[in-house]
């Protein structure tokens, strides 16, 4: 498998498995409740995960929670609670919204504020080695120490310093530095640390908590392409800097969901809810609509492209499950080995080749057309059945809810075909019609044929 490194902007190539595939992806910063967005590195992570599963790696999935941050902090003194309180809720239901989408469960969840030890230890190690200073209780790094700083978002050092911004409440070297651990101030959770109460910053707690549970080289590091400067700049420098090693193999950015002209966003406010989504279009829906593009490639939302893919899943659940036809006759072995051998073939080499969700979601509804297709010609369409569903799954398609929904609905679409029978058997045509019209609407596609009506949910 290839996967298209963000750092050096090439393919590489992951080693052959049987291999433990190290995957550390950032996480939330659990503050308010999650929306779409949130939704992309989820499913696309999950999908890379099952791949690898499937392809035969083990694989070692950490993603952390920011429980410990500004927002955090204001959020819950607004709301007159603790900012422990805050991030557990927020960070729970954010785990239910993911098993509705049936993303598995990473590895680990490791959380900022149970790592200060970690934390800690990585800074003292990073001021032995000069790349770090105590400044009034702050302790801060020094990025020009750091050789090859900025690698990762292709920026030039001094470019960077032109656009930085000065605060006077830190007591800087330089203005590009940042800050490892914030001394205390008023209304602020604290932890003791050799320089004074305080608080981790943000990037120190990845750098840390992949070191603790990843080890200090891992295989690739994932998260939305908004975090690659200053957040994945600062942990490379910070990493290599405390391990003399390279950090991560392959970084890997998806691209951001956007609302319009803008990427959707808890700060800007123009965000659809995850679980009103979940609701609305169903955790299917939302993987098909994501997965039917390329990680890297930008979203838009909009309704009417969750409605088709709402419609695409259901496509592939009714085709998953749909009845034999009887008397239907079986093709020849060989002749199934060639059908299954090639979509599998498809299927695999768009995975293969960075994560080729859009091509590896054409097999399956290719497969679909095949399955549709056999049933029309009276042949068993059981194989393809099978490969469908087992691909669908690598794709962490559950294919469940219609499943039920068909079967539930199955003898009032029976009932509606039997009245269109007797009415078309009496001539009349505009009512036959009807019937067939209100059918299609709800998604319920005929086709009459010699031995008789037959459907489909479309």
């Amino acid at each position: 498998m290839r996967l298209l490194d963000t750092l050096s902007d090439s393919k590489k190539d992951l080693p052959a498995a049987p291999y433990e595939v190290k995957l550390y992806v950032c996480g939330i910063t659990p503050y308010s409740g999650s929306h779409i967005g949130h939704a992309v590195p989820a499913i696309v992570f999950d999908a890379l995960r099952r791949y690898l599963d499937y392809r035969g790696y083990t694989v070692r999935h950490v993603t952390n929670f920011t429980d410990i941050d500004d927002k955090l902090i204001d959020r819950a003194n607004a709301r007159g609670t603790t900012v422990e309180a805050l991030a557990t809720e927020f960070s729970e239901a954010y785990l239910r919204s993911l098993q509705s989408l049936n993303v598995l469960p990473a590895t680990a969840y490791p959380r900022a504020t149970e790592e200060i030890t970690g934390i800690i230890t990585v800074i003292q190690g990073l001021e032995a080695k000069g790349f770090a200073y105590a400044s009034g209780g702050d302790v801060y790094y020094r990025v020009r120490r750091k050789e090859g700083y900025g690698k990762l978002s292709h920026r030039n050092i001094d470019d960077l310093l032109s656009g930085a911004r000065f605060d006077p409440t830190e007591l800087k070297e330089d203005p590009l530095d940042f800050a490892l651990w914030k001394g205390t101030k008023p209304g602020e959770p604290a932890w003791d640390s050799p320089w004074g109460p305080g608080r981790p910053g943000w990037h120190i707690e990845c750098s840390a908590m992949a070191l603790g549970h990843l080890g200090e080289s891992i295989d690739i590091h994932g998260g939305g392409a908004d975090l690659i400067f200053p957040h994945h700049e600062n942990e490379i420098a910070q990493s290599e800097a405390f391990t003399g090693k390279e950090f991560a193999r392959i970084w890997m950015h998806n691209a951001l969901l956007r609302l319009g002209a803008e990427k959707m966003s808890k700060s800007i406010g123009n965000i659809i809810g995850l679980d009103e989504a979940i609701e609305r279009w169903g955790g299917d829906a939302i993987r098909v609509f994501i997965l039917s593009s390329h990680y890297r490639s930008p979203l838009t939302f909009t309704e009417e492209a969750l409605d088709a893919a709402k419609t695409g899943a259901e496509r592939l659940r009714a085709a998953a499950f749909l009845e034999q036809p009887a008397n239907a006759r079986a093709l020849g072995d060989e002749e199934t080995a060639s059908l299954v051998r090639a979509s599998r073939d498809r299927f695999e080499s768009a995975m293969d080749d960075d994560l080729g969700t859009p091509q590896a979601m054409a097999v399956l509804f290719d497969l679909v057309r095949d399955i549709n297709r056999a049933r029309d010609a009276g042949q068993q369409f059981v194989t393809q059945q099978q490969l469908l569903r087992e691909l669908a799954g690598v794709l962490g398609l559950s294919l469940e809810g219609a499943k039920t929904q068909s079967a539930e609905a199955a003898p009032f679409i029976d009932l509606l075909v039997e009245l269109r029978k007797k009415l078309r058997a009496e001539k009349q045509w505009a009512l036959a019609d009807d019937v067939r019209n209100g059918l299609a609407a709800l998604g319920v596609e005929l086709k009459d044929g010699p031995e008789g009506t037959t459907w489909t949910i479309a």
